[in-house]
């Protein structure tokens, strides 16, 4: 436990943030699940909307901290590759 105030205080913003970055890491894991069962399922029109959410998420998030950039331009590079992989196996 912290015997100054302010260090009282950073851990409630800590506490705030750390919720706060949980409910956006959350957020991105759905989405992802989401564009794999329509890239699983076949579904390119369902795969390209849940991909443009995906992306502005990760876009977001990175810009925000909450992940690292090079891991949102990494995910972002394999999403793309598993849409053009579907668009190019329907056709």
């Amino acid at each position: 436990m912290p015997n100054i105030k302010s260090a009282e205080k950073r851990v409630k913003i800590i506490e705030k943030k750390t919720a706060q970055n949980k409910s956006i890491k959350s957020k991105i894991s759905t989405y992802i699940k989401k564009f794999k069962v329509a890239v699983e399922k076949k579904d390119i029109q369902v795969a390209e909307i849940a991909y443009n959410d995906v992306i502005s998420l990760l876009d977001k998030a990175s810009s925000d901290n909450v992940i690292h950039k090079n891991s949102a331009d990494r995910k972002k590079a394999h999403f793309a590759k598993l849409l053009d992989d579907l668009k190019k196996e329907v056709k």
